[in-house]
């Protein structure tokens, strides 16, 4: 659960980092995505929301994550760190929470919540 939920975590702010229309494959269509308190629903919803973000770069780093098993077989993603956004000198403070929950057929996870919040103060 550790070593998955750690992949993830590496492999999804890549993604967001260097490639943001590539993150959809991550999601299914029963996913949601709740960001700053606006939810979203589907894959197109979540990709149309992360996509459209007023922001051309955006540099994630990881401070803290940690990892629970869920019940159905998923995992419960707590990440917490910074992000600069445009070349920004200064970063925001932001935590997300995801539920990674088994693919069909047992082949991987995709993430079936996501729960974005920036840390102001």
């Amino acid at each position: 659960m550790q070593e998955v939920g750690a992949a993830f975590v590496g492999h999804y702010y890549k993604m967001f980092d260097t490639n943001r229309a590539s993150i959809r494959s991550l999601y299914q269509d029963n996913s949601m995505l709740t960001f700053e308190g606006e939810k979203f629903q589907g894959v197109e919803a979540i990709s149309q929301k992360l996509n459209g973000l007023q922001f051309q770069t955006v540099e994630h780093e990881i401070v803290t994550s940690d990892y629970q098993p869920t019940n159905g077989g998923g995992i419960l993603v707590f990440v917490c760190g910074h992000l600069k956004v445009d070349g920004s000198e200064h970063p925001m403070k932001f935590s997300q929470v995801f539920t990674l929950a088994p693919l069909p057929g047992g082949q991987g996870y995709y993430c079936f919540n996501d729960v974005f919040r920036l840390i102001y103060g």
